[in-house]
């Protein structure tokens, strides 16, 4: 018999101060899309341009999809048993009865080959003052200072650089010696072209080219001439006091002013570096008397349809006795069935697209009607989510780098999402109505002493809108305007 002696070594760490490593069992819930809700999720992402060059290369790719309407009533599912589209959560969307009317109104349109899909590609106002500057008789030398001046005007179309500079710049850059009058004549040139006020070295500038060319040489030009710091201010009672006029006649003359354009670069479109990229929408809103009607911009993406002769040939091959045809059914089927799935991931995309939308508009239903940006509404992708029952990533998915043409122009989605501000009294404004004030209160400051982020903040209090100097700060930034010393003379 073996007699076992066990020891006890007092050298060895206490157990009770020692890691141990211990198994445990515990269920965790893990989310994990389908290939067909990751197919649907990425033809979401896609914009229109994306999306049809997608589907072109679907249709080069899979020899089981073809161009043209699908009749649902005959689709002969018998050839194959398709068991993933069965337990997928869109198939309720296969009958036609169940089809939105935006797509049956799309395949069935007899008009639907001619319609063109509407693009935004501007002109920039650089392009329109060159293409008046051709109509001009100038000298060589004229016309390379008429360009140069062009050039160095800002996006409101004003010259903001002095004529000495401009001069000094020519003779460096260009070799030309120029003098300053005879730049100041070629800058008058340019100043005779349309819009009025283009060319002007200044606001005030700007807005007596415009009353000269509408042949106003009366109260309005006095204002603006030799009352112009009061005017920014506002001091309506010394404008009085100094042109000896009443304060109806002044009233008057302000509403006539106020018809003027402050931005005259703004009136020829976006500067030449924004002017490039062209912008195909992916939705159009129409107000058609008091209702506004949604269409989808899908009309150069091509119907799909299953191969009924690719169909054919699965079930030929799965009644074959021969191995390898077996094979070569699976292959087929394989193809039937990323082709069937394509086809419901795009009504699906459209469905999505349509439902999102239409959420948007009747969020913000006063502004499509009239286009005034004070009237949205705060909104934020929680609120497109509650309301069309979608998850806010998928409303994230359809409204990121899409376009809407509506009558006031063709505006990204991203343009309808802001934030609110709280007011006094309670209520909720938009950041765009914010954004108004601010604007219009640096506009109208005196440059040599203009407002800080501190006494703008002070300003939206005494209107009711509360607003933290930090925040205003990044309104400012949004709005692209620099800080109260830069923007001092």
């Amino acid at each position: 018999m073996e007699v076992v002696v066990s020891t006890i070594d007092y050298n060895m760490p206490d157990i009770r101060n020692s890691q141990i490593q211990t198994q445990t069992q515990s269920q965790v819930q893990i989310q994990s899309l389908s290939p067909q809700q990751v197919l649907e999720a990425k033809l979401l992402e896609l914009s229109t341009i994306e999306l049809e060059d997608k589907v072109r290369a679907e249709l080069n790719d899979n020899p089981a999809l073809e161009e043209g309407y699908e009749d649902i009533s005959q689709n002969d599912e018998e050839g194959f048993n398709d068991s993933s589209a069965e337990e997928s959560h869109h198939d309720d969307f296969l009958s036609e009865d169940d089809e939105p009317d935006f797509y049956s109104d799309r395949r069935k349109s007899p008009a639907r080959e001619a319609l063109e899909i509407p693009y935004s590609e501007p002109e920039s106002f650089y392009d329109v003052l060159n293409e008046q500057l051709a109509e001009r008789e100038l000298t060589d030398i004229q016309k390379s200072v008429a360009e140069y001046l062009i050039g160095s005007l800002n996006n409101d179309g004003f010259l903001d650089k002095s004529l000495e500079s401009i001069s000094d710049d020519l003779a460096f850059y260009s070799y030309l010696d120029i003098s300053v009058d005879e730049i100041s004549k070629v800058l008058a040139i340019i100043q005779d072209f349309e819009p009025a006020g283009i060319g002007a070295r200044n606001l005030q500038e700007s807005l007596l080219i415009q009353l000269d060319r509408k042949g106003n040489q009366g109260l309005e030009r006095s204002i603006i001439s030799d009352c112009f710091t009061e005017f920014t201010h506002k001091r309506w009672d010394k404008i009085e006091s100094k042109l000896q006029v009443s304060q109806q006649d002044i009233e008057n003359a302000i509403t006539e002013i106020q018809k003027l354009n402050p931005r005259p670069g703004s009136a020829l479109g976006e500067p030449m570096m924004k002017s490039r990229q062209q912008i195909i929408p992916d939705f159009m809103v129409e107000r058609n008397e008091e209702n506004l009607e949604l269409t989808l911009n899908n009309f150069n993406i091509p119907d799909l349809r299953i191969s009924n002769s690719f169909a054919t040939m699965l079930e030929q091959q799965i009644n074959s006795s021969n191995s390898k045809n077996r094979s070569d059914a699976l292959y087929i089927k394989q193809k039937l069935d990323a082709a069937k799935g394509f086809i419901q991931a795009l009504k699906q995309r459209e469905r999505t697209m349509y439902n999102t939308m239409q959420a948007i508009i009747s969020f913000q239903s006063d502004f499509f009607i009239d286009g005034d940006e004070t009237k949205l509404r705060p909104m934020i992708l929680k609120d497109i989510a509650e309301i069309t029952g979608l998850d806010i990533s998928t409303v994230s998915r359809t409204t990121n780098g899409k376009y809407v043409q509506t009558d006031f122009g063709i505006l990204p989605l991203k343009f309808f999402f802001t934030d609110g501000v709280k007011t006094e009294s309670g209520d909720e404004v938009s950041v765009k109505e914010i954004h108004k004030v601010i604007k219009e209160k640096i506009e109208s400051e005196d440059n040599s002493n203009p407002y800080t982020d501190e006494q703008l903040s002070a300003f939206l209090k005494e209107k009711g809108y509360i607003v933290a100097r930090r925040t205003v700060a990044k309104y400012r930034e949004q709005l692209e305007i620099p800080i109260a010393r830069l923007r001092k003379n």
